[in-house]
């Protein structure tokens, strides 16, 4: 991800080459080509105005060191606020104390949210701690059935009672159930819409006020691009959100998305799928993500830039 988007700010850098300094004439150039480039990888337009603005005036006012090139200074300025606005350090997981942690899953459907509730029960396995999936989505019977499937997959247990059942009811009883049986950590996989409707906010709403989540997490398709922003800003006004989960990352190399959810819901993005396999979720490094100071990008998922 951000490789098409590193390409595109090579001509911002290509701006400053040869001169002396940075000065308000010749950074205009540049930032012209920062805008540029992030409005071709789909950033939402307030993010970028934002975003330049703020390398501008970081940019006029950064003391010359001795052998670093204005481009090169430029270079990492942009760099650093990109990481800023990403959230700069990785953000964990709740992990509550009494157990179990209560996190509850929302996103419309299609964006993989059953599959990113399994990919997290893994991961959170990985950890050593023990996870109980409850299936909420009553009205996509296909959806239980492949959390289910999922569950046996990779061996995590899955609370379940079908489709007549309802949603709040299913949340509340799956919770209990993981209380009794004193597991550390609960996941609960709501119903998704092909689009935001009252019903589904006012369900998600009752869900939350009945469980009271430690976590809650929207999941985000990263192809949307800036239709990622909006519906992160509706949930977020609506609901609240506590983080989000950036699916299909591996499929966009443009990062309009990640830039856009991170600034507009004001959560950390803190875990992104770089695949359809069931391990491929990773904790999001917003330093590594950003990290194309020597031309390249290195991996979202990796620790630290140059992805190391």
């Amino acid at each position: 991800m951000f490789e098409a988007l590193s390409d595109r700010l090579d001509g911002a850098w290509k701006k400053l080459r040869g001169q002396d300094k940075i000065s308000e004439s010749n950074v205009q150039e540049a930032l012209r080509e920062v805008r540029r480039a992030l409005l071709e990888a789909d950033v939402n337009l307030q993010v970028v105005k934002n975003f330049v603005e703020e390398v501008r005036e970081k940019a006029l006012g950064a003391d010359v060191v001795r052998g670093i090139g204005p481009d090169q200074l430029f270079i990492k300025i942009v760099h650093d606020e990109l990481v800023r606005v990403m959230g700069e350090t990785n953000a964990p997981l709740a992990d509550a104390n009494p157990s179990p942690t209560i996190i509850l899953l929302a996103g419309l459907q299609g964006t993989g949210k059953t599959t990113a509730a399994a990919k997290l029960a893994l991961q959170l396995r990985k950890q050593n701690r023990d996870t109980l999936l409850v299936a909420t989505d009553i009205y996509r019977p296909a959806a239980i059935d492949q959390l289910v499937t999922l569950g046996k997959q990779i061996d995590v247990p899955v609370f379940e009672l079908g489709t007549e059942v309802n949603p709040v009811e299913i949340a509340r009883q799956g919770v209990a159930q993981a209380r009794a049986d004193q597991v550390n950590t609960v996941i609960i996989d709501t119903a998704g819409r092909l689009q935001i409707d009252p019903e589904m906010m006012a369900e998600l709403a009752r869900i939350k006020a009945t469980v009271q989540p430690h976590e809650t997490l929207l999941v985000v398709d990263a192809m949307t691009g800036q239709e990622a922003a909006n519906l992160t800003r509706t949930f977020q006004e609506e609901i609240g959100v506590t983080g989000t989960i950036l699916t299909k990352l591996d499929g966009d190399t443009r990062g309009g998305a990640a830039l856009s959810v991170r600034q507009i819901s004001g959560q950390p993005i803190k875990f992104v799928g770089v695949g359809e396999k069931v391990e491929a979720l990773q904790p999001f490094y917003p330093d590594g993500l950003s990290d194309f100071r020597d031309g390249r990008c290195s991996h979202p998922g990796r620790k630290g830039p140059g992805g190391v």
